[in-house]
């Protein structure tokens, strides 16, 4: 990070022609210079929802350049919004609005809003500019960096989708002042992730300042923002559409969005579903032998610091799990694959787990 945690600081996602910058730092929105270089044309939609719209929607707006022609689309909230009914609602209001192709969609909100924005823009006129404003700590560490975009399938998570990069990630670290705790936990899931899978010295920050992380001490967040971006952007930039390395970014996330599409998207947040998700890993990693006890312990622990559950639903059987994992986009041929740990710090694909050893994980983990 910068010397001043006030200053705002720039890292850049590395994709050729592609490439992106992501801004971080407080005041951000609002600031005409953050978003007026990013903007395609003069035709501008700002896509938020129903909780965000309130409390950030005329302060981006006032970001914005004088001489455009701007509209609003303020949409429920919540995952269980994010479908294709969703999205047309977008595509709806850009062919009312004429908008062309050199229109730019903003995405303002968490990061259900920015994978609606960002898949509607991927798809609308074949394709148009898109700039992320992620106002959740999940968004700004994850889901708003990479061009990851789409929707939810009754039968699967974010099943229907597209990767399209946006043109930059504007971070206001002042939002996160309005996220409600339980929301503020769901994200520090995901930077725990990042510690998990390529930076033991990471993980091992996180576990000394996880108060003051979710005290919303300003200094942590903006470090543990950085740090999370900058390990996002650099396996992205090594691998942008999943073929390889990227895959270990879903640490957690099998058994995660098993419990998402049992449950109904929506009602466990998607960083509880991963944090839960994660321990199961952990515990299965510990059953091939490659965590110790200890090693797992340790995963607990900062789960639960940073207030995560550590059970999965009491009414999901094993099935209930094994039957939605058979449709994960990372299975190739018929065979499950796993993003498993080798140590903290260092994770890998797997795709050998004996059945038994899965479904024992699955019928001995707590239930609650």
């Amino acid at each position: 990070m910068s010397d001043s945690q006030d200053a705002p600081h720039t890292l850049q996602v590395a994709l050729g022609e592609r490439s992106y910058p992501i801004h971080i730092g407080p005041g951000l929105l609002g600031d005409p210079r953050w978003l007026a270089p990013y903007l395609a044309g003069r035709q501008v939609m700002i896509v938020t929802n129903e909780t965000v719209a309130p409390l950030y929607l005329e302060r981006c707006r006032a970001g914005l350049p004088d001489g455009l022609e701007v509209r609003e689309l303020v949409l429920p909230d919540g995952e269980a919004t994010k479908t294709l009914a969703s999205v047309e609602r977008i595509w709806d209001a850009l062919l009312a609005a004429g908008f062309n192709r050199r229109c730019t969609l903003i995405a303002l909100g968490g990061g259900v809003i920015g994978d609606m924005a960002g898949f509607a823009a991927a798809c609308y006129q074949r394709g148009v500019a898109f700039v992320q404003v992620p106002t959740t700590l999940l968004a700004q560490v994850d889901s708003s960096v990479g061009g990851k975009t789409g929707v939810n399938h009754p039968r699967g998570k974010n099943m229907i989708g597209a990767f399209w990069q946006p043109r930059a990630v504007l971070i206001d670290t002042d939002t996160l002042a309005t996220l409600p705790p339980r929301e503020l936990s769901a994200g520090l899931a995901e930077v725990i992730k990042y510690g998990l899978i390529r930076d033991a010295d990471f993980l091992a920050w996180l576990e000394a300042e996880m108060g003051a992380l979710r005290g919303l001490d300003a200094a942590a967040l903006a470090r543990a923002i950085e740090r999370s971006c900058a390990l996002k952007a650099e396996i992205v930039a090594e691998d942008e559409t999943e073929q390889g390395v990227r895959a270990l970014l879903n640490l957690g996330h099998t058994f995660g969005h098993a419990i998402e599409a049992h449950q109904g998207y929506g009602h466990w947040l998607h960083g509880e579903a991963v944090g839960a998700g994660m321990l199961m890993a952990a515990g299965l990693s510990q059953r091939l032998g490659w965590l110790t006890a200890g090693e797992v312990e340790r995963v607990r622990t900062i789960l639960e610091a940073a207030a995560l559950p550590l059970a999965a639903p009491a009414d999901m059987a094993v099935e209930d799990f094994l039957d939605i994992m058979r449709l994960d986009k990372k299975n190739l041929d018929s065979r499950l694959r796993l993003i498993l740990l080798r140590a903290p710090g260092d994770a890998c694909v797997h795709d050998e787990t004996p059945p038994e050893t899965l479904a024992a994980l699955l019928a001995e983990f707590p239930r609650r």
